[in-house]
């Protein structure tokens, strides 16, 4: 449970204070993945992103003090979202070793340690680097990449770890910046956008592998016997200029010959549906989608695009959502779509399993990009969009044929009418996209019509929109009539925290409504559960407003659990809230079907029925558990 209308108090290491390093090795231990990326948001984005990720876990690796000594000493800083003195000293040496590690040589001086490729860890044979983000992500990267050094350590200890800007100069101080005002004010002129740093772009804990150069390394392990004249034939090799426009473009050096694998990537064997099969087809998914657009007879392109599938070069950059594999087709693949896209020409396949999403620019194949997203069993709603591109903070989304309408509607103003989208050979209009930075003032999300109703789908920065519903899990219905829409506003704020998750769809259920205490109305009690493509993964939500408000509170969450679902369609959760008068209270409600709910811990009550209200001093801990009308018992949300 969660306390409401109660901010945490953040712990502080006072003037001078002794710190064990046992204090240090725990809270490295602890909090390790957070402190390497504070290492990766301030190393130096010109060191590439696989260096990057070595060199922050190295940095972070060596932040401990080399002696066990007792009396190391740390100056008085607030922990902001750390805990505790031992954290607070940790990423002050963390920031000190970025900040070294991004400043050039000087003369014939010897490097600093940092300023050095790390000894450890190391990975022979793979490049390791986060998970792609979407497009807000890559503009924070590209406004981070501007800022000095300093700047951008002064900008991520204040968005990653909330610190005030007395702590930060501090800690800038301390860790060789020469102005620390100065980083403070070019920190000033980039956006707050708090949430992006916490995303899985920045995170070097969560890795993808990709191979070094292959063919080159079987080559040298060939020519050992003869290693000056083979290391000088692939020297020779390396430093011959490529042509980008080459039948492969932007692919690796290809492997060798495969009758199954040539047929893959033969753009004349592509499958190609029927314009209208879709018509007759008892199925509605993206095997019935004919290839559309004006590049789909550009066999250089299409060649180019199923070359890269399946040997993406080094500076390809691939992205895939959680659980989907990034190897090469199978068999020839089915064309949905190629043609120009804003500044890009686009590739769509699908492979039975995965969309997979080519883009490369319209003038060079440098800087070519390879998506990819699971969507196998999708049909129906589920089925009727996919992501064509993101430019200016717009999506643009190509639809299925059998859609009729397409049209942009806020989630946030469930009275207001939705905003017709022009369609063009299934190509819809650009749509806001949901990237935010600051408050969430709106949420747009798509919305298409057909010949089975009209369906809401929202962008969660994925290539295949989450399909929104609402209602009763195993009986859900469509959003797009006023109760469903009603049901969603307060609460379409919290789908920014299920952005890059592989989310196949979300449901908002309103379980419950309880009588407040002091004469303040009544709340509601909504569950939201995003189910992803993968089966594992699913995310549970149970969110509390309070009359009047405009947006919902989450009061409980757990993940990979049933609750909330088709399977077990209960659910039971508490929250700590504070009335008008002054008065703390414990209120849980759980789903229609709870005969009783009853306390444990620091407050002891029950109450028949799937509502429970006590009144309890602030700060109170306590544990909920539930009963059933059957007889079996219901487990609270954590």
């Amino acid at each position: 449970m969660q306390s409401q209308d109660v901010a945490p108090h953040p712990s502080s290491a006072s003037p001078g204070q002794a710190m064990d390093v046992e204090q240090a090795e725990a809270a490295l231990v602890e909090h390790y993945p957070r402190l390497v990326r504070l290492a990766y948001l301030v190393l130096p984005p010109g060191l590439g992103r696989s260096r990057r990720v070595l060199t922050a876990h190295a940095l972070t690796q060596r932040a401990l003090p080399r002696r066990r000594s007792s009396a190391t000493r740390i100056p008085a800083q607030s922990a902001g979202r750390g805990t505790g003195p031992g954290y607070a000293f940790l990423r002050r040496r963390v920031v000190r070793s970025a900040l070294e590690a991004g400043r050039p040589a000087k003369g014939l001086r010897w490097p600093r340690r940092a300023q050095l490729p790390p000894l450890l860890p190391q990975v022979w044979g793979l490049r390791l680097f986060p998970r792609s983000g979407g497009a807000g992500e890559l503009a924070l990267e590209q406004r981070l990449a501007a800022l000095s050094a300093p700047a951008r350590a002064a900008y991520v200890l204040r968005g990653l770890e909330g610190l005030p800007d007395g702590t930060v100069r501090e800690i800038l101080t301390s860790a060789g910046a020469s102005d620390a005002a100065a980083a403070l004010r070019e920190a000033d002129r980039v956006p707050a956008e708090d949430a992006l740093l916490g995303s899985a772009e920045f995170d070097p804990c969560a890795l993808q592998a990709r191979p070094t150069d292959l063919v080159r390394r079987r080559q040298h392990g060939r020519a050992a016997l003869a290693a000056v004249a083979a290391l000088a034939v692939c020297g020779a090799l390396a430093a011959l200029p490529g042509d980008g426009w080459g039948p492969d473009g932007a692919a690796a050096p290809a492997y060798a010959q495969n009758p199954s694998a040539e047929a893959a990537l033969d753009p004349g064997r592509l499958t190609r549906t029927d314009p209208a099969a879709w018509r007759t087809s008892a199925r509605t998914d993206f095997s019935v989608w004919p290839a559309r657009g004006s590049l789909a007879g550009d066999t250089a392109l299409l060649r180019r695009a199923l070359a890269v599938w399946a040997r993406p070069g080094a500076a390809v950059r691939v992205s895939a959502t959680p659980g989907t594999p990034s190897g090469g087709p199978a068999g020839p693949p089915q064309l949905l779509y190629a043609g120009d896209v804003d500044a890009a020409r686009v590739v769509i396949l699908y492979d039975g399993l995965r969309i997979v999403r080519y883009a490369e620019p319209r003038d060079s194949t440098i800087g070519a990009a390879l998506d990819f997203a699971r969507v196998d069993g999708a049909t129906g709603a589920g089925a009727s969009a996919v992501v064509l591109g993101r430019s200016d903070g717009n999506v643009r989304y190509l639809t299925a044929p059998w859609v009729r309408r397409a049209a942009e509607r806020d989630l946030l103003q469930p009275a207001s009418a939705s905003t017709a989208l022009p369609l063009r050979d299934g190509v819809a209009a650009p749509l806001a996209g949901t990237a935010r930075t600051g408050a969430c003032t709106s949420w747009d999300v798509l919305q298409l019509t057909d010949g089975s109703g009209t369906h809401l789908l929202s962008d969660l920065g994925e290539l295949v929109p989450a399909l929104l519903t609402a209602g009763r899990p195993g009986t859900p219905r469509e959003v797009s009539g006023p109760q469903g829409l009603r049901s969603w506003a307060p609460f379409a704020c919290s789908l920014g925290s299920l952005r890059a998750q592989g989310v196949r769809s979300v449901n908002a259920w309103p379980y419950a409504e309880q009588p407040l205490p002091d004469a303040s109305g009544a709340a509601d009690w909504v569950c939201t559960r995003a189910e992803t493509w993968r089966g594992d993964g699913t995310r549970v939500l149970a969110q509390f407003r309070t009359p009047g408000g405009k947006f919902g509170a989450v009061a409980a969450q757990a993940g990979d659990v049933p609750a909330c679902g088709p399977r077990d369609p209960h659910v039971l959760a508490g929250v700590l809230w504070k009335s008008a008068g002054g008065n703390w209270y414990l209120l849980a409600a759980g789903s229609r079907d709870t005969a009783s709910i009853a306390t444990t811990g620091g407050v002891r009550a029950a109450a028949q029925g799937n509502l429970l209200t006590v009144r309890t001093p602030q700060g109170t801990r306590a544990g909920l558990k539930g009963t059933l009308e059957n007889g079996h018992p219901v487990d609270a949300l954590h």
